[in-house]
């Protein structure tokens, strides 16, 4: 399918589909109220970066919202032929799953999911981002906080605040003036010596780049951990400009990339938000399917 210079590769429940076929019907639940769950994954040299971490979050997602996950045999063979069809133009790859046609309004449908899966091309990487504080809250005790579902109105809202001021993310507080994270995003922040990045039950989302900072940080002696559900105020981010604190932001398709500006000011990013880059960059490659 191409969409101005976009050349995207789709592929729905088994098969392939043209431009002109609609990927989803009318009344699909992930159209009519957003019932759904996705997964973005970066591609290297043909391949999808750590899918295996991917999927088991794919299916706890599924198990927040009540949906029985679809097979994954099924999920990795549409992952296979959309990436072969692809070939070296895929970048990213994105797994979407709704819950399928079902009656207007919250009930759902008693029919099969809806499995789609797409990839396509992605710019090139950044080095550094900008960021602003967004006015909005991440409910960390919604039904649905910490899961990565399509009901994303507040992401796109909040990224679109972002770039009307020139950022490239948004960071939101929680509901109780804790650091939760980007739109798009995970945060590390670089304080007392370590980096530290919020705690689960404070309501980001658990991102697969997270994780593996995390694992490889400990691994190779990099001070990086989760913080504790108190340890990351929201106002720790006043200390950015200074230099008493430093930014960085984790994600499937910017990976590890340093701050570089707080609400239009500019902050240098710290030692450690550098190694964390570096880390990263280095061992990613380890992590194609696994």
């Amino acid at each position: 399918m191409t969409t101005g210079a976009t050349s995207v590769v789709i592929w729905k429940d088994g098969r392939f589909l043209t431009p002109e076929e609609p990927a989803l019907a009318a009344v699909d639940h992930g159209v009519t109220v957003g019932d759904g769950l996705f997964e973005t994954c970066a591609v290297y040299d043909g391949q999808a970066f750590a899918l295996s971490r991917h999927l088991r979050r794919l299916a706890r997602s599924a198990a927040g919202l009540g949906l029985e996950p679809p097979a994954e045999s099924l999920v990795r063979d549409g992952v296979g032929q959309v990436l072969e069809r692809a070939g070296e133009s895929a970048g990213r790859l994105r797994i979407t799953v709704t819950a399928g046609p079902a009656p207007l309004g919250s009930m759902r449908g008693d029919g099969p999911l809806s499995v789609i899966v797409a990839a396509g091309p992605v710019g090139p990487a950044a080095v550094t981002n900008r960021v602003v504080r967004l006015p909005w809250v991440r409910n960390e005790r919604s039904a649905v906080a910490g899961l990565k579902t399509t009901s994303y109105a507040e992401n796109v809202v909040g990224y679109a605040y972002a770039t009307e001021r020139g950022a490239d993310e948004g960071l939101l507080a929680n509901t109780v003036g804790a650091l939760c994270e980007g739109t798009a995003s995970n945060v590390f922040v670089e304080v007392g010596g370590e980096l530290l990045t919020p705690h689960l039950s404070t309501g980001p989302l658990a991102g697969i780049t997270r994780e593996l900072l995390l694992e490889w940080g400990a691994q190779e002696g990099l001070p990086v951990r989760e913080a504790r559900p108190d340890e990351l105020p929201f106002a720790v981010l006043d200390d950015v400009a200074t230099g008493r604190v430093g930014l960085a932001l984790a994600g499937s398709i910017r990976n590890v990339v340093p701050v570089v500006s707080l609400d239009g000011q500019d902050c240098a990013p710290g030692p450690l938000s550098l190694a964390a880059q570096e880390l990263f960059t280095r061992r990613a490659k380890e992590q194609i399917d696994h």
